[in-house]
């Protein structure tokens, strides 16, 4: 199997660089989420358009906000 984002050989739909940011973008969303009242589309684009974002959480959520299978 393949990373669903970047195509490295992983045993789940994410590699464990992309399984990590999955993690921490749905941990710190429910956060965002109260603090400003965003929807998750929102929120998965103020995480891409965030300078201090990591490279791996910006292509998650590149991604998720482009698949439904995310």
């Amino acid at each position: 199997m393949k990373c669903l984002v970047c195509n490295r050989e992983s045993p789940e739909k994410y590699c464990n660089f992309h399984k990590r940011a999955y993690n921490n973008i749905i941990q710190n969303f429910e956060v965002w989420q109260r603090a400003t009242g965003l929807t998750w589309k929102e929120y998965l684009k103020a995480v891409v358009e965030n300078s201090y974002t990591g490279a791996w959480a910006k292509e998650l959520a590149g991604y998720l906000l482009k698949n439904k299978d995310g």
